[in-house]
């Protein structure tokens, strides 16, 4: 095969008929992972993109050793104080994952690390490397301590489905027990003595469904809760203050909490309140109330308190209001703090409690309210959030900030002094100076009128219009906050200008800004990118764009390059959710049934089936000219099946004219790429270079 031929994926016509449409599906054969012939044409693609792309062998390695070299490969975190023990990690030149260690806790003041360097007593909990050994993946899905300090719980997974395997180990003796339990999902949660830990599983759907109770020493676990609506996945955790577990079942528009005395793990969970179709709700325990974030008739929710024997009676505390979406909120011992979003922004509120004596919890929640007050950053655009707050009696409150020019940092908000302590700011290496680069909000207008915010970064000595790296999702009230990258400086000192369009489907502008972008409303989403693009053009920034975006933002990638084509330069599609009609229509794939509540349900409904099928990207290819498509998957993603973008390069291959269209498949990961950091960044040099060609050419 030369370089100038790609592979021709073979024609099995597959009728299917929905809502009286007939509709021919030649390349369903792909789904089929199992069949020989898919392999071999999934490596034929990969193949062909080699030959492609052997050009940019020499540019991919300069972008990658860039991003090496600005990356200070042997760090470490931030401790954190929890019980006894100051909890960090390391990075280590050379090696591909962290090392999570401990040393014992002396104040309040975090003890002063040096990457490189070993403290007095430090031991190491978890080395990914050392588990990870020779396997070409590997991830954790949870890693836990209990309550005393004694016993860690951990999850691995080797093949990047998302199944772990559980352990553990006494981390004061360095035994790792016999108890192993196989096949279970992210996360879990120990009992407050530490004798029982709570874990997930997982059904034929990867939908979390179940939460067993395995108490240490015995073999046989205890289902202690199963949801059998498809729509609900399932969760476990432990309140900061060690008190109650919380088991909690959602949908994408409906939560449903449990609580169980973390003291007694045998005990039966006490509902909060039943599920009631579209309402949202999570509590946090707070000493001797809850509080209940809601959006019971508050759409951008509520916050009220709840007595600890009636958690279902909730009293309001902080109104809604129109202009800010309530994210989450945190309870200590003394304080609490309110993660909001308003006009495109995160920021933090803090409620101090006032001194004890004044008539009891509720008048002490309603003071802490009235002498709230807000935290300060001075620059236009940034994202900040609580980060590594696990003791719930602390003086302090630890945040991570970062902006488009402002490297991920780490402080120490004194709630007694008011003042911000900066504990790190990641290092980037080479000379990296922030008043070379400068950010910007820009405000597209889309089809209806609706003004859409586009963040903005490029340096300063670059001329404008140039090329531009668009970047979108617009999905799941996910936000795209603007933050710092070290690969995209590779971009920058390139003469890129890189933005963010923050279209409606995400969270940035309130609760409505997703609703205005989801079921009946999803074209808002893949318009509003489009209006970023011209918008870019129009002003003045831009002369060539490419598009970028991944998952549920690949869907915005399919959907654009079939609404524009002739807006871009290039479409880098990661994980692509491309063929979106026919996924949502088959409710034994994996996570179908609980997306109904996020595009509809088109298998019931003809009216939301005919909307689907308006804007799906693979039912949508047509033979217009299009940008060169760069499509990357993997064979083990269990959210977006690799066999999507496998269809969708093959159908446009078939069908469009232009590109190239090119596939890269990851033969052994998972969603999220490859897991260690050395592979994932040569990935992402090879996307960049592409990107970089796209833009130059």
């Amino acid at each position: 095969m030369s370089s100038n031929t790609p592979p021709v994926a073979k024609k099995i016509p597959t009728e299917r008929t929905h809502h009286g449409d007939t509709v021919i599906d030649e390349y369903a054969w792909l789904s089929n992972k199992e069949d020989p012939d898919t392999i071999a044409y999934l490596e034929a693609e990969n193949e062909f993109l080699k030959q492609q792309t052997a050009h940019l062998a020499e540019l991919q390695e300069q972008v990658f050793q860039e991003i090496k070299g600005r990356t200070q490969e042997t760090d470490l975190s931030v401790p954190s104080r929890k019980g006894a023990w100051w909890y960090f990690s390391r990075t280590e030149e050379g090696k591909q994952y962290g090392i999570s260690c401990r040393v014992p806790a002396d104040g309040d003041a975090p003890p002063v690390v040096t990457p490189g360097e070993r403290l007095d007593r430090e031991q190491v909990i978890l080395d990914g490397n050392e588990l990870a050994g020779d396997s070409p993946f590997f991830s954790i899905g949870t890693s836990a301590v209990t309550p005393d300090g004694t016993m860690l719980a951990y999850s691995t997974d080797f093949k990047g489905d998302e199944r772990f395997t559980l352990r553990f180990r006494n981390l004061e003796t360095g035994q790792v027990l016999p108890d192993v339990i196989e096949g279970i999902f992210y996360g879990g949660a120990w009992s407050a003595d530490g004798s029982a830990f709570f874990y997930t599983r997982v059904d034929d759907a990867w939908r979390p469904f179940q939460v067993y109770r395995h108490t240490l020493g015995t073999e046989e676990d205890v289902l202690v809760y199963q949801e059998d609506d498809e729509r609900y996945w399932v969760g476990i955790g432990l309140t900061r203050s060690e008190k109650y577990l919380v088991l909690g079942a959602g949908s994408k528009i409906t939560s449903e909490v449990r609580v169980l005395d973390a003291s007694d793990p045998s005990g039966e969970f006490r509902l909060v309140r039943p599920r009631k179709t579209g309402v949202e709700y999570g509590i946090e325990h707070a000493g001797d109330f809850f509080y209940v974030l809601h959006n019971e008739n508050a759409e951008n929710f509520e916050l009220a308190t709840a007595p600890l024997d009636a958690p279902g009676e909730w009293t309001p505390l902080v109104a809604h209001r129109d202009d800010t979406r309530l994210l989450e909120i945190d309870a200590f011992s003394d304080h609490a703090v309110v993660h909001f979003r308003r006009a495109g922004l995160t920021g933090l509120r803090v409620l101090p409690y006032p001194e004890a004596g004044d008539g009891g919890w509720r008048p002490r929640a309603e003071r802490a309210v009235e002498d709230a007050y807000e935290i300060g950053f001075p620059e236009p655009l940034y994202d900040v959030a609580p980060a590594g707050n696990p003791e719930f009696t602390t003086g302090r409150l630890r945040l991570g900030y970062t902006s488009m020019v402002t490297p991920a940092s780490v402080y120490d908000y004194d709630l007694a002094t008011r003042e911000l302590i900066l504990l790190k700011r990641r290092a980037v290496l080479g000379g990296y100076d922030p008043a070379d680069y400068e950010q910007f909000r820009e405000w597209a207008t889309a089809d209806d009128g609706t003004r859409v915010p586009v963040s903005v970064v490029k340096r300063k000595d670059t001329a404008t219009p140039a090329p531009t790296l668009l970047y979108g999702y617009g999905s799941y009230e996910t936000s795209i906050d603007p933050a710092f990258s070290v690969p995209r400086l590779s971009l920058l000192d390139r003469g890129f200008v890189f933005a963010v369009a923050h279209v409606r489907g995400g969270g940035e502008m309130g609760r409505h800004w997703y609703e205005d972008g989801k079921l009946t409303r999803k074209r808002n989403t893949f318009t509003d990118f489009v209006a970023a693009a011209r918008h870019l053009k129009a002003s003045g920034w831009s002369d060539r764009v490419i598009a970028r975006g991944g998952s549920a933002g690949g869907l915005l990638m399919g959907a654009v390059a079939n609404l524009a084509p002739e807006e871009f330069a290039g479409v880098v599609a990661e994980v692509p959710f491309v063929d979106a009609l026919n996924t949502i229509l088959d409710p034994s794939l994996p996570l179908t049934v609980i997306e109904w509540d996020e595009w509809g349900d088109p298998l019931h409904n003809p009216e939301v089936y005919a909307y689907m099928k308006s804007y799906s990207p693979y039912e949508n290819v047509d033979g217009r000219e299009y940008p060169p498509i760069l499509a990357i998957t993997s064979l083990n993603d269990t959210r977006v099946l690799y066999h999507e973008p496998a269809k969708w390069v093959a159908r446009l291959r078939a069908t469009a004219g232009g590109g190239p269209f090119l596939l890269k498949t990851e033969m052994g990961a998972g969603h999220g790429g490859r897991s260690g950091r050395y592979d994932a960044w040569r990935e992402e040099a090879f996307a960049l270079s592409w990107i970089i060609e796209r833009g130059t050419a």
